[in-house]
């Protein structure tokens, strides 16, 4: 299987790279800059200056991109709509690092965890953003994505635990109540669906046991 991890450099896409590669895939990492992962491939392109063509050859691409400024926010729309029109069309699967703030608190699906009292002022605007990338990835037919949720408290710092617990668009709580999971594990989950591509135009969300 050969994957492209997109932003490779950030704290979760570097994860990623690395679980991926110690399952023996063919990973290529696309950066910026210089490669900070353990890929031995690499494309050096801006993620939209990327074209179909440079995309053609992957069986599945992971978009790792994040943006947390009020000039930037907007880019989750559109960085993620550039991703979905060079892969129109293809086989090519795309999976989304997402966010937590969208997910379902009830089964009715009209309120989210970002809709709660207590969740922080200061992160509102980028689930907002991540939500309306979210809301318009729903609507592309055309594309053979994934978008993958992590829990509400996502440690980049965290353990690896080697396990989680897969849940879907409603916020999914462990046994002990909790809604956490580290970096690595989440790159577990995603390397996972790498491989099996088991949730094609769905969002599903991942917790520690």
């Amino acid at each position: 299987m050969k994957a492209a991890v997109v932003c490779a450099n950030g704290k979760a896409g570097k994860l990623i790279v690395k679980e991926a590669v110690e399952r023996d895939l063919d990973v290529t990492a696309i950066v910026r800059g210089e490669n900070q992962g353990a890929a031995q491939k690499v494309i050096r392109k801006d993620l939209f200056d990327l074209t179909a063509e440079d995309l053609k050859q992957f069986d599945v691409v992971v978009d790792a991109f994040s943006a947390w400024t009020e000039e930037t926010l907007p880019q989750h729309s559109t960085s993620l709509k550039h991703l979905c029109d060079i892969l129109s069309g293809t086989e090519t699967r795309l999976l989304v690092v997402g966010g937590a703030g969208s997910l379902y608190v009830n089964p009715e699906h009209t309120a989210c965890v970002a809709d709660g009292p207590d969740f922080p002022d200061a992160f509102k605007p980028l689930a907002a953003a991540m939500a309306k990338a979210l809301g318009e990835l729903r609507e592309r037919k055309d594309v053979r994505w994934t978008y993958i949720s992590p829990a509400g408290d996502f440690q980049a710092e965290g353990e690896r635990t080697g396990s989680y617990i897969l849940g879907g668009e409603e916020l999914t709580l462990n046994e002990k109540g909790e809604s956490i999971i580290s970096y690595a594990d989440y790159a577990i989950a995603v390397a996972d669906e790498m491989t099996s591509g088991n949730h094609i135009q769905e969002r599903i969300s991942v917790v520690r046991k």
